[in-house]
């Protein structure tokens, strides 16, 4: 199970890689300061999806997908102001990532928002997964990079963005990749803190989200988290119609060691000694990186 796994995980990031150019950037520049020689040395936190919460579709059908590769299913996370669910899931082994999943609450929008929605994924009158073979890599991958509705036009796509651009960046991108995560607490003295790092990216010309602040802190002061805000790309809706939307972004993540396991010298200190799970009021900033108010930073 752990060989189809990773087989998934490597077309994601394949795909990934190749829309984010930030990824590859990010990594260069870790390469060119020294902080790692390879980007097998980068630890993966955790990856991000974004699903609609409509029948057939949202979270209780992607979860399938990882719950058949090993992922137990852990935290819900509520985001009233942006009108979403969320689940966190836990890998079978420590080498992998953990999984992040969002569902937006469609019947908490507009009826014009709600009937825009269902004219595309009213279509499906059945659950995609149930006919997916799970055991297949490369089936599995495919469909994580698969329309499930007919690309929405430019109007309708507008309309959507006005009142939940959540709504908009999946009615487009469906379930692509929407993030990954650096473990930046695995990394090497003067660059294994989120301040550091941040710092770091700063100086090589990444913009950093800053929605609550550049990096954002749990109450617990256990799990710091930044992001770098995404890059627009030109996408090509409904009857050839092009316009600019936001694509994808990287994201970094300090998990700091539990109080109870302070004591322990640090090449003892694993996965299991350090901060686990989410923060609902991290994640609700970090949504925004791929929000205007961000994106438009870049210009």
């Amino acid at each position: 199970m752990n060989e189809l796994l990773e087989g998934v995980l490597k077309g994601l990031m394949s795909r990934y890689k190749e829309r984010v150019p930030d990824v590859s950037a990010v990594m260069a520049a870790m390469k060119k300061e020294g902080v790692i020689q390879n980007d097998q040395e980068i630890e993966n936190d955790h990856i991000a999806f974004r699903s609609l919460g409509v029948p057939h579709l949202g979270i209780q059908s992607l979860e399938k997908v990882f719950l058949h590769l090993g992922y137990t299913k852990r935290d819900y996370y509520f985001f009233p102001e942006k009108k979403l669910n969320a689940y966190w899931y836990a890998p079978p082994a420590e080498k992998f990532p953990r999984i992040f999943v969002s569902e937006l609450r469609v019947g908490d929008l507009s009826p014009a928002s709600q009937e825009l929605i269902h004219k595309y994924t009213g279509t499906l009158n059945s659950d995609p997964v149930d006919s997916l073979d799970l055991n297949d890599a490369g089936k599995v991958d495919a469909f994580l990079h698969s329309h499930f509705w007919s690309i929405p036009t430019l109007q309708d796509y507008l309309a959507l963005h006005k009142e939940s651009e959540y709504a908009a960046w999946v009615m487009y991108n469906k379930y692509y990749l929407n993030h990954f995560t650096i473990s930046v607490h695995s990394l090497k003295a003067g660059y294994n803190t989120i301040q550091e790092f941040n710092a770091f990216l700063e100086r090589n010309g990444f913009v950093l989200n800053d929605s609550g602040g550049k990096y954002k802190e749990s109450p617990d002061g256990l799990l710091l988290q930044s992001s770098t805000v995404a890059k627009m790309i030109e996408a090509e809706f409904a009857n050839g119609e092009k316009h600019t939307i936001s694509g994808s972004y990287v994201e970094f993540a300090e998990r700091r060691v539990l109080p109870q396991f302070r004591s322990l010298p640090p090449q003892e200190i694993g996965r299991q000694h350090r901060r686990e799970g989410f923060e609902a009021q991290n994640a609700n900033r970090i949504f925004e990186s791929t929000y205007s108010s961000q994106t438009t930073k870049l210009s």
